[in-house]
């Protein structure tokens, strides 16, 4: 396995393998950028065919962290972690905690948070053996409603904040009402999606790898079932991909029929030169790491203890970033994900690190 030489290489800090033969773990952890804090990251659990699989995809979504939390304008800088398993089957307590003692080893310099496959409940096992965990504190939520961490809710506003200025922008309405959106992915952050532009008046078809989510989606928002080989490319106004990453590629992009593509998915294009052929098509592209800020700015600010107004404000600040984008794109000719991509890097380029929070050292109970 080459790493220093891999084509998802970008200059990253730092590479860990985690493994502990007595719990069946196997993760790896990717830092990409600290130039403005400590990287902050989900922790992803995922049934990965090789390993190879899971090294691409956490050099990515790393990479994808550090532009994220830039654009966002967050003392933070990027990483993420996969853990090679499937969250439904190989996924015990003892794994997350051995997953826990192999973050405290990186001393703080990656910060582990909930992403696909964990949940709010393993990062806090996880907190039993370091304190390098974060989006598990109990408050009052963005929203004003109880929050135990969990930052879905506010990476789903956050994406129909975006989806909203996408719309407005390509389709030059700000009602949503019978706007038709395929949403692939029914999980934490697309149904709660789906729930938003459902009260917007939004005509839904959902689909999930999961049976129950979809027939969940079905039932309460009377959203429409489709298939995985249709979802993408039914002919709708937006197309929502929540769930894995790299489903714009040669082969999806001329099958698409919709005008604007917003979803909460990280890493959306298999390779950047798909910015430009999304363009090429009269498709917007809101840029996946700005329309999905919203969890990363939600856990930001549960480490700074911020009121609950200040956090919807940022959050809400996402639709400006996102027409900044696409006013950018349409001025220079640019595709939107490069114009995404220079405004990131001249903030994580340019700011000197942030004071990152130092937590205490844990011992490790079960």
């Amino acid at each position: 396995m080459n790493v220093f030489s891999h084509h998802e290489f970008d200059n990253h800090e730092h590479l860990s393998f985690i493994r502990d033969p007595e719990t069946g773990l196997k993760a790896i952890v990717a830092i990409h950028n600290t130039s403005r804090g400590p990287a902050l990251g989900g922790c992803r659990m995922f049934p990965y065919a090789t390993d190879e699989e899971a090294l691409r995809d956490v050099l990515r979504l790393s990479r994808g962290m550090t532009y994220k939390s830039a654009l966002a304008n967050l003392d933070l800088g990027g990483g993420k972690s996969v853990i090679i398993g499937d969250p439904r089957h190989h996924k015990t307590e003892a794994l997350m905690q051995a997953m826990g003692r192999g973050l405290e080893r990186l001393g703080g310099h990656y910060i582990a948070a909930e992403d696909s496959g964990t949940s709010v409940a393993d990062l806090k096992v996880m907190g039993r053996c370091t304190q390098h965990v974060a989006g598990i504190a109990a408050r009052t939520g963005f929203d004003g409603k109880p929050s135990n961490g969990d930052p879905s809710p506010a990476t789903a506003y956050g994406t129909f904040i975006g989806l909203q200025a996408a719309v407005k922008h390509k389709l030059g309405r700000n009602d949503l009402t019978g706007l038709k959106v395929a949403i692939q992915g029914i999980g934490n952050v697309g149904f709660r999606l789906a729930q938003h532009l459902k009260e917007a008046g939004a005509e839904l078809w959902v689909y999930d790898i999961h049976q129950d989510n979809m027939q969940r989606a079905v039932e309460q928002l009377g959203a429409k079932p489709a298939t995985a080989d249709d979802i993408l490319f039914l002919p709708v106004d937006v197309v929502a991909p929540c769930a894995m990453g790299a489903v714009l590629n040669d082969d999806s992009i001329p099958q698409i029929n919709a005008s604007i593509i917003a979803g909460a998915a990280n890493n959306l294009l298999a390779r950047p030169e798909h910015d430009a052929m999304l363009q090429g098509r009269g498709i917007l592209y809101a840029p996946d790491f700005a329309i999905n800020a919203g969890g990363i700015i939600d856990v930001f600010y549960e480490r700074t203890r911020a009121t609950p107004a200040t956090v919807r404000a940022h959050v809400d600040a996402i639709g400006d970033t996102l027409t900044e984008i696409f006013n950018r794109s349409a001025r220079s000719g640019h595709p939107t994900g490069a114009i995404a991509n220079e405004l990131a890097e001249e903030r994580f380029q340019k700011h000197t690190a942030g004071a990152g929070l130092a937590p205490e050292r844990l011992a490790c109970t079960g």
